[in-house]
């Protein structure tokens, strides 16, 4: 890390020597990225898997709270740090920083205090709005930078809830998913596992507690299968927190090695750290070669020159080349910037049919149900049944247009392919607090009637009956009351009891379609605007990304112009001590850029040299 940080800052100096303000501001977010190299691994899944106790036997400490009863409700955070200690973070209300993000304010607290601010029975349903928790440790298991957030447990990974975890996906390196051995992936597991590899780039499967079920190997061999069917490459490394925790006290390697968690580790240093390192020098490279290549265009253009003074003909032609190669340049500007503008409006439209697709296959299978029986007694299953499909639809529609919005970045970046350019990072996929605008689905009528009201309409009905055929039985000398009219009133009033329930379960069903269609409004309108927000900063961010890359080569070419011009004018005095000043400075650029290229010897970087 020290040696990336020492080349980024050469590069820092160089570019302020050449006075390329624009290239000091690519090398200073470098930089700044340098400074955090935290590689984070978030660990999900349903309640009760056994998330927290996992992080606990990874790093030998009671650091995230577990019980029968007690459940994660605020994101926890470990990492190293030396001493042991804790803070919690928490939004300033009105404060933004300048990406839009809400400001945090770190409040320390005692380790022993951490369960009453993460946990449900602390801080139920996390009433106190605190963003995350984060707990340093001096662990040898966290040597690198590796980071392990204890998600919330999310009750049906295809809930609302599951929304949360999808929104802390694109921040994080890895993916650990928790799934206990009394039983085989669930189907909302499976779906979450599908979304979450189009936006993690590395994902593993855990299977916990085999300690408590002997037939473990039987549910990872069905797990494995079911991986295989959805196409998921990834690793299922079966594992014992309580092994684990037992050989840590005992110093005892076998059972250690019985726990799984040499397995594990393993994964974390070899999968996650090991690929983490590669990608940061990587990127560095990459940052490094594209400054020093604009440096060395206006010295090299500037040098041969001054070394020729006698080519003015030869100078002029390039000087004419560059020119056109700068209208060009800003012709090529122009053609991306209408790519990203058609491209953009085309996914707006694409999104929201997306959504209304989705949302109106569900209101169609809610409206069978409905038809199909008694909406009223079963209503609140059937809204939490709405409440997942809905929730489902939503993330499947981020994800997609997450892809969709990188898929346009990338046709935005062939317009630059004659030079090596990097993407923006684009995260539309956030679907934190998404739903929260949408109100909960009303209450409906359950249709319980007591026996006091069934009576009555029960002699609704047969008042007319006896009335009537008392009447007629009168003619014929019986009384009004008699057993033909009280029979023909039982009768009538039987029926007159089918009609009122009938007409009462139409009237619910009815009721019921309405609220469905009314919260299926609802959520369209509110998340419809949420995404085209969102786009629409994609569309920001992804014009300024690439203007800026757009004004760097204008500008190197600018400045090369500008150099080969200034040469022609030297005297040959002030020509050899500007050569030896050049050539100086080319050694320097020409030095860096092969350090850089030695950090990631990439067949781009080495075909660029």
């Amino acid at each position: 890390m020290a040696e990336l940080v020492k080349l980024v800052e050469q590069g820092l100096e160089l570019a302020k020597r050449g006075e390329r303000a624009d290239l000091q501001r690519r090398l200073e977010q470098t930089r700044k990225r340098l400074k955090d190299p935290t590689t984070r691994v978030i660990v999900v899944g349903e309640f009760k898997q056994g998330k927290s106790q996992l992080i606990n036997a990874l790093v030998h400490a009671p650091v995230c709270p577990i019980d029968d009863d007690v459940a994660t409700s605020v994101p926890t955070v470990v990492k190293q740090g030396d001493p042991a200690s804790a803070v919690i973070l928490v939004p300033t209300d009105g404060s933004e920083s300048a990406d839009g993000e809400a400001e945090l304010e770190r409040h320390p607290i005692a380790l022993e205090e951490l369960a009453q601010h993460v946990s449900e029975r602390g801080n139920p349903g996390n009433e106190r709005r605190l963003a995350a928790a984060e707990v340093m440790l001096p662990r040898k298991v966290l040597d690198g930078g590796l980071a392990l957030v204890d998600s919330p447990g999310v009750g049906g990974l295809d809930s609302a809830h599951s929304l949360t975890t999808l929104t802390a996906l694109p921040t994080a390196d890895a993916m650990l998913l928790v799934s206990d051995a009394s039983q085989e992936f669930t189907e909302p597991e499976l779906r979450f596992l599908r979304q979450a590899q189009r936006i993690c780039p590395n994902v593993a499967g855990v299977l916990s507690k085999t300690d408590l079920y002997p037939r473990w190997r039987k549910v990872a061999d069905l797990d494995r299968g079911h991986l295989q069917q959805i196409g998921a490459d990834m690793p299922l490394i079966p594992i014992s927190s309580e092994l684990r925790l037992q050989a840590a006290a005992l110093r005892d390697s076998e059972l250690n090695a019985e726990s799984g968690f040499p397995e594990l580790v393993a994964y974390l240093r070899n999968n996650i750290l090991a690929q983490s390192e590669r990608l940061q020098r990587r990127s560095v490279a990459q940052d490094l070669v594209s400054a020093t290549d604009h440096l060395r265009l206006s010295l090299r253009s500037e040098l041969s020159a001054l070394e020729n003074p006698d080519g003015t003909p030869e100078m002029l032609a390039e000087l004419e080349a560059a020119k056109e190669r700068a209208d060009e340049l800003r012709r090529r500007s122009s053609r991306w910037q209408v790519t990203l503008n058609d491209g953009m409006s085309d996914l707006i439209s694409d999104m929201e049919h997306d959504l209304r697709d989705r949302l109106r296959s569900i209101m169609r299978d809610a409206e069978q149900s409905i038809d199909a029986g008694d909406p009223g007694p079963q209503w609140e299953q059937f809204a939490h049944w709405l409440e997942q499909r809905v929730a489902s639809a939503v993330s499947d529609t981020f994800v997609w247009t997450n892809e969709r919005s990188l898929w346009l970045a990338e046709n935005v970046a062939e317009h630059f392919n004659r030079d090596e350019v990097t993407l923006p990072l684009l995260q539309v996929d956030s679907t934190e607090n998404v739903l929260d605008p949408v109100e909960g689905i009303p209450g409906l009528d359950p249709g319980r009637m007591g026996p006091v009201q069934k009576i009555l309409i029960g002699m609704r009905g047969s008042y007319g009956g006896v009335l009537m055929f008392g009447l007629l039985t009168g003619i014929m000398g019986f009384a009004l009351i008699n057993p033909i009219s009280v029979g023909a009133g039982l009768l009538l009033g039987g029926k007159a009891y089918r009609e009122d329930k009938e007409a009462r379960l139409k009237r619910r069903q009815q009721e019921a379609k309405a609220l469905v269609r009314k919260q299926v409004d609802e959520v369209v309108f509110q998340v419809g605007k949420q995404l085209k927000d969102r786009l629409r900063m994609v569309q920001r961010a992804t014009r300024d990304h690439f203007t800026a890359l757009a004004e760097e080569h204008h500008r190197s070419l600018a400045d090369s112009v500008l150099a080969a011009q200034k040469a022609a004018s030297h005297f040959n005095q002030e020509r050899d001590v500007r050569i030896r000043e050049i050539k100086a400075s080319l050694a320097l650029v020409e030095s860096l850029r092969k350090q850089a290229v030695a950090l990631d010897p990439a067949p781009q970087l080495a075909a660029q040299a």
